[in-house]
């Protein structure tokens, strides 16, 4: 070193701790206000601190002053030639000096101090520390990355060993000045205590002790604290909370509270798995109320905790599979109430609407305490109806409008858990209704959706085509959950996805919800994508839990964007080779013919995948690059091109001679098919219908269901359907509808996915038919043999029962199959509810909303699936066989309670479509918006409500139906 660099280090080492213990902020505060900064709060000389206590001015001020000198250390140390170690030596002096002298951090002067030692090291910090905080949201742990951001980053750019160094002792020192000094951000309104030492413990309290304001974490502090803060911070009326964690110092929490008579607080538990969809845990654990001062708060405290070891809370959670975990703590103020009591969002026995509410003047102790009995009331759509048969005349009652107030709550606290029914307790101070706790009706749980299932596979459900498709899609959907989870899906049973309800397929809304909550996306997001209804959200899952399966949902992108390429494959390597072995197969036993299903179910499998991911895929797509779903045409999938065709032979058939004799004849349809096949030109059309059925005979009412007949073996329901469109034309499709972003990128990635998801359709189907060829021909050989009495019993068992059958000659299945029928034509008499609570399904007569509707200006709504309004009359079929017996045309409002590719060739004789269920990408929404009639999807109990005759308009832009 030269003489002058030696100087230049002695002056750096001497001067620049008293340049940072100049008191800046004190200055700053004084000039300014007044106030001596080292009296008040913490007593920190700091620019928080100064803007603390001295406003915004004095704050402004305390920040250039303190950037100022650490850039200043920094150039100094540059004006005397050092080396740029010497810099970063400069500002540990400097902030030795600030904690020294100055009572203060330093972290400003090092910030600035290293914007002017290197420019790219302080915005790199800056960038990363920023984006570490926002997904951190957590002070202490933003900072502890800033200062390992320091060196780190030192040493990226290259900088020396020496310098590194340097680096990481600064941020060492920075931290070890964060352990000592108390945090000003953390300073409170009630902060001015006599007492330094009570000061700090104070502030060390406030710290460590969490609020109902922050957000936490029920695997930490239970489900009841967890929803409490949620609430809290999303506006509604919670009374303020302290939680006390597992582990917390409880002399802590005693110190920070002041509990007093005129301020009484509340302690009550919130254990880990307390409060949850499996357990609520309801009344096994302590609460204490009116706690008035430190003393009865320690032995509150003592003995909420002692519950949890309590002989029977231990019971209790053994009897229902809860793991032994901890228990936290929420202490609240107190509230003291005019009126309270429980509230159930819905029935807590079989899950039919209306607000249950049990209410007692006062607070809400006695009301759940089972020891007096409360007054109870029902709220059904705003109307108040009291349960019991008399009020006790000394017990005032609550007034219409606190009931009606109730109940609003309550159905908003269920709409904001994503529709789970809601336990609520609340109390009404004579102004404002508290909320004091929120948890799920266990008993209600899981929820099962029909809204989606009806979709897959629609109508009622034989046994055979549950026990086939139960675990074709079940499996793939665990495959999915797997591929983003990983060994965190262990020990999943994915059968539970889907169930069964009078013969009626519902998902596991509840299940699935949670599934797509752990793999870090949305509670709703299947039925957001695959319901396509513009008044849909996502929520807000957790953000843990969406950084950890970060890589998973990568692999599940991936396999997305894969998905063309992958069927393409597929598409030569297994369905094309499978589907021609399967029409030259011609086995001649059972045991051939099981065999050949057992084949098929393996093709089956890989097909189920594509016909699940393909249509959330087009779904998504839309979604995000926002395609509207008449940009798209739909007109590779196989209905739309077998009504295309369809429509042409039709035209080809109103040309002949013969048949236009007919027409004016006014000839029955049987007589017609007649006389054509006695034409010879009538005899060359026939052909091609026979063409047409080998090509699309596939097809049936119901494409997912076996059960069903296809076209192939019932034609004659096609052939009526011709002949009505030979003597009322359908309009010729007309596909998509152009718009200026056809053509464009955004219209072609999601055209190739609707193409694509035609195709799967058809390799799907395909393969359908001819698993229900092999049980037909395995039927035929019982029924030859007297083991079943008629035709289409086999549907009636299972596949494992099949494949026991197939190997006992001798068994007996009669009887069996009798029963079946007999539960399914009960079924068949049955409204299925969209959604059904718990495994309990309500009674017909609960389902109100089923009633025929009788007045006029009735509005329903659903999902608009086809734009354009339409006025005509209502002809409801609840099947395909019923439109042999009605006649469709242009004048009718067609009402089904599905639709699937079958229907297509009635659809287009229509001139608008109600369906019961149904998406905008579901099959007669594809249909209608070809032949460019409205309709509306998802009118809940349609067929029951609308009668023949009845005059409606139907609006398939915003998804209503009128009865006019």
């Amino acid at each position: 070193m030269t003489l002058m660099q030696v100087w230049g280090a002695l002056v750096l080492l001497i001067g620049c701790p008293l340049l940072g213990g100049i008191p800046a902020a004190a200055w700053a505060v004084r000039l300014c206000s007044g106030k001596k900064l080292r009296k008040l709060g913490t007593g920190n000389v700091s620019v928080s601190a100064a803007f603390y206590h001295g406003g915004t001015l004095p704050g402004v001020l305390t920040v250039l002053a303190e950037a100022f000198k650490g850039v200043g250390a920094v150039l100094l140390a540059r004006a005397f030639g050092l080396d740029p170690t010497w810099e970063l030596l400069a500002l540990i002096a400097l902030v030795m000096g600030r904690y020294w002298l100055g009572q203060g951090g330093g972290i400003t002067n090092v910030v600035w101090g290293y914007v002017a030692y290197d420019w790219r090291v302080a915005l790199l910090t800056t960038v990363i520390g920023g984006i570490g905080f926002t997904l951190v949201r957590e002070r202490t742990s933003g900072r502890l990355l800033v200062l390992v951001l320091f060196p780190l980053l030192t040493a990226l750019l290259a900088h020396p060993s020496s310098e590194v160094l340097a680096a990481a002792a600064l941020a060492g020192l920075i931290y070890w000045l964060y352990q000592r000094l108390p945090d000003d951000l953390d300073l409170q309104a009630n902060n001015s205590q006599p007492d330094s030492s009570r000061i700090f413990r104070f502030f060390q309290a406030s710290r460590a002790l969490q609020t109902l304001d922050q957000p936490l974490e029920a695997k930490k502090v239970g489900a009841k604290a967890a929803r409490l803060s949620e609430l809290k911070r999303q506006g509604y009326a919670v009374p303020m909370g302290w939680v006390l964690a597992p582990g917390d110092d409880v002399e802590m929490l005693v110190e920070y509270l002041q509990p007093t008579v005129q301020s009484p607080l509340v302690v009550r538990s919130s254990a880990v798995g307390e409060d949850s969809e499996s357990a609520s845990a309801a009344g096994q654990y302590e609460s204490i109320l009116n706690v008035t001062n430190r003393q009865e708060l320690r032995e509150a405290v003592a003995r909420c905790l002692a519950s949890y070891h309590q002989p029977e809370a231990m019971r209790y959670r053994q009897d229902l599979g809860v793991a032994e975990e901890s228990m936290a703590l929420l202490v609240q103020q107190q509230v003291r109430g005019q009126f309270s009591g429980v509230a159930f969002s819905r029935d807590p026995v079989d899950g039919r609407d209306g607000v249950a509410i049990e209410t007692l003047p006062g607070g809400a102790a006695q009301v759940v305490s089972g020891q007096v009995t409360p007054l109870r009331y029902r709220v059904f759509k705003g109307e108040v109806q009291s349960s019991q048969t008399a009020t006790p005349p000394t017990i005032q009652e609550p007034s219409t409008e606190l009931l009606q107030q109730v109940a609003q709550l309550a159905q908003a606290l269920e709409s904001q858990a994503s529709g789970v029914p809601q336990d609520i307790e609340w109390t009404w101070d004579g102004q404002q209704l508290w909320v004091l706790q929120a948890r799920p009706v266990t008993t209600l749980l899981p929820i099962w959706t029909r809204r989606i299932a009806a979709e897959v596979i629609p109508g009622l459900i034989r046994p055979l085509t549950w026990s086939v498709n139960r675990p074709l899609t079940c499996g793939v959907w665990g495959e999915l959950f797997t591929l983003v989870l990983a060994e965190r899906a262990q020990g999943l049973d994915f059968n539970e996805t889907a169930t069964l309800h009078r013969s009626q397929a519902y998902f596991n809304v509840t299940l699935l919800g949670q599934l797509f909550q752990r793999m870090g996306l949305p509670a709703e997001s299947l039925e957001f994508l695959t319901r396509s209804s513009g008044s849909a959200s996502f929520g807000r899952p957790p953000l843990g839990s969406t950084l950890r399966n970060v890589p998973g949902l990568l692999r599940l992108v991936s396999r997305e964007l894969a998905l063309v390429r992958d069927f393409k494959r597929d598409d030569r390597r297994l369905f094309i080779p499978t589907l021609e072995q399967l029409e030259q197969a011609r086995p001649q036993t059972a045991q051939v013919w099981l065999a050949q299903v057992e084949q098929i179910l393996v093709v089956l499998q890989r097909a189920t995948y594509y016909s699940i991911l393909a249509p959330l895929s087009l779904a998504l797509r839309c979604k995000l690059l926002r395609i509207p779903d008449n940009q798209l045409s739909g007109d590779q999938t196989p209905e739309v091109m077998a009504l295309r065709e369809l429509s042409q032979l039709a035209a080809e058939i109103r040309n002949l001679a013969v048949v236009s004799e007919a027409l004016t004849e006014n000839l029955s349809a049987q007589k017609l098919w007649a006389r054509l096949q006695h034409n010879p030109e009538g005899q060359a059309v026939l052909r091609q219908f026979d063409a047409f059925l080998n090509r699309y005979g596939y097809l049936s009412e119901v494409g997912t269901d076996i059960a069903v007949p296809t076209w192939r073996e019932q034609p004659e329901p096609l052939r009526q359907l011709l002949l009505s469109a030979v003597r009322n034309p359908a309009p010729t499709p007309t596909g998509s509808t152009s718009s200026p972003k056809s053509g464009s990128w955004l219209w072609q990635t999601g055209q190739v996915r609707s193409q694509l998801k035609g195709r799967i359709t058809e390799v799907y189907s395909r393969l359908l038919a001819h698993l229900r060829a092999c049980f037909v021909a395995i039927e035929a050989q019982w029924l030859s043999e007297g083991r079943l009495a008629q035709a289409g019993d086999i549907f009636f068992l299972t596949l494992e029962e099949v494949r026991a059958a197939v190997r006992a000659a001798d068994s007996d299945l009669t009887a069996r199959v009798a029963e079946r029928r007999q539960q399914f034509k009960q079924d068949a008499h049955f409204t299925p509810p969209n959604l059904v609570y718990g495994n309990t399904v309500p009674m017909p007569d609960l389902e109100a909303s089923r009633q025929p509707l009788e007045s006029q200006g009735t509005v329903l709504r659903g999902i608009g699936a086809s734009a354009g309004q339409f006025t005509g009359t209502v002809r409801v079929l609840r099947n395909l066989s019923e439109a042999m017996e009605v006649s469709v045309s242009r004048e009718t409002v067609l009402v089904v309670p599905y639709t699937d590719s079958g229907w297509a060739p009635l659809l287009a004789q229509a001139g608008a479509l109600i369906a019961e269920v149904g998406g905008r990408l579901s099959h007669g929404a594809i249909v209608a918006r070809e032949y460019r009639i409205p309709a509306v999807m998802d009118i809940a109990g349609a067929t029951q409500r609308l009668r023949d005759g009845q005059q409606v308009r139907v609006d398939g832009t915003s998804g209503t139906v009128e009865l006019l």
